[in-house]
């Protein structure tokens, strides 16, 4: 039996007690049985508050740990931002040599504008090649890390 449960009875028990005339509602109990209650609620009363405390613990304990891999994943993803920040880098480095490149070659073509026209071409398709590479894997990096970043966001609303 609950302690609702118990407390229910001794409502019920209240509410079929005898009136006791003059006396401003006091009524008449059985007292044996108000006792035999009481003692089940005292009995019950710590295992409730136990499941209680539990409860509170579990919860606490659940929050501790969320916030915790959210701290976790904002840490990663400022790393990785900033990792991503040095491969743009990487990317516009890349860009001014393959500028310095299509220059040089440009140079050299006005001296011999056949052979030059060809080696040009190819440094031009090398760098572009060059930086596509790099832009490509820039963007898988960050689509990776956007997705990371939306499915945590999803794993902590359902919580």
């Amino acid at each position: 039996m609950t302690i609702d449960d118990i407390l229910d009875e001794i409502d019920a028990m209240i509410d079929r007690a005898w009136n006791l005339p003059l006396t401003g509602g006091k009524c008449v109990v059985d007292a044996e049985k108000v006792r035999e209650l009481l003692d089940d609620i005292r009995i019950n009363l710590p295992t409730e508050i136990k499941q209680a405390k539990s409860i509170v613990a579990d919860r606490s304990e659940i929050i501790a740990i969320a916030r915790r891999e959210s701290e976790t994943i904002v840490r990663r993803a400022e790393e990785r931002a900033k990792q991503l920040v040095s491969e743009e880098e990487i990317v516009k480095l890349a860009q001014a040599k393959s500028d310095d490149i299509l220059a040089e070659a440009k140079e050299t073509s006005n001296s011999m504008i056949n052979s030059a026209t060809a080696k040009a071409k190819e440094m031009k398709t090398a760098a572009n090649d060059f930086v596509n590479s790099i832009l490509k894997n820039s963007e898988d990096t960050l689509s990776a890390s956007l997705a990371e970043i939306k499915n945590t966001r999803n794993a902590l609303s359902n919580k």
